[in-house]
């Protein structure tokens, strides 16, 4: 009787209305990736509903490099789409793009997508928004790219307490690199309003060298969704650099692993 409940729940579940969605820190996504690196990232990336990539050049080789990305997607048989942000605010040495790419047949863009701008000037790299919709249910993407831990990131994470209220008619869905746990004191305010991280504890970014069998460093990259909007089905990281002889060779993809939130929209 309890396998017969167990097999009618993951049913249940299966039948909800699911998203995937992947964000990653792909460094210096530009002209310095190869053609194989790309179908590299292809491998990795194809399985999956809507993507957030976060550190693109600021340059046109990073928006090259996005469209290069896109279209070797196109050839895996399912149908993408992709939007590029401008350059950020940032100072020139730390201006970058954002970037999502979806698939057409699951979701669909709403609108047009947009770098913040209230808080352009306090937060260096401004978050892009991209809205989406699955089966009449809309949903923003806020892809983020944190100032370094050495500079402090939660003077800039602080201001994503007042986003949920700025656009009070979305379902926001915060995702990216905040170069900060999930556990630091400046997340406490989205936690009140009923945020709640996908991750706990999960390191996110590449070591120089594996020692002892560990190879990740930080717990940098999350997703955090609002609990009355959305329900978590599972959330899991991508290991890409188990398929690379060292770390070395798999940071010239990215010193950062992917992170995937499967979810269902209430």
């Amino acid at each position: 009787m309890k396998k017969l409940v167990v097999v009618f729940l993951l049913l249940c579940i299966g039948l909800q209305a699911q998203v995937k969605l992947l964000s990653w820190n792909i460094e210096n996504l530009g002209s310095s990736k190869s053609e194989s690196e790309i179908n590299f990232m292809v491998t990795t990336l194809q399985d999956y509903d809507v993507l957030a990539i976060q550190e693109v050049v600021a340059g046109d080789k990073g928006a090259q490099a996005v469209a290069k990305l896109a279209d070797a997607l196109n050839r895996t048989g399912s149908k993408w789409d992709y939007v590029i942000s401008d350059p950020t605010s940032g100072t020139k040495s730390s201006r970058e793009r954002y970037a999502f790419l979806w698939k057409t047949a699951q979701v669909t863009k709403v609108g047009e997508a947009w770098l913040e701008q209230k808080y352009h000037v306090e937060i260096d790299r401004e978050p892009y928004y991209c809205t989406f919709d699955y089966e009449g249910k809309p949903f923003t993407v806020v892809n983020f790219h944190a100032i370094p831990k050495s500079k402090q990131p939660e003077t800039e994470i602080k201001y994503f307490k007042l986003l949920p209220q700025q656009y009070s008619d979305l379902n926001l869905v915060f995702v990216g690199d905040f170069n900060c746990p999930q556990s630091h004191t400046v997340f406490a305010p989205l936690r009140k309003m009923g945020y709640l991280p996908a991750f706990t504890k999960q390191k996110t970014s590449l070591k120089r060298e594996c020692k002892k069998g560990i190879c990740l460093a930080n717990e940098y990259d999350n997703i955090w969704y609002d609990t009355s909007k959305i329900r978590l089905i599972r959330s899991h990281v991508i290991h890409f650099y188990r398929s690379f002889t060292s770390l070395k060779a798999a940071r010239a993809i990215s010193d950062h692993i992917p992170i995937v939130f499967e979810f269902s929209l209430n």
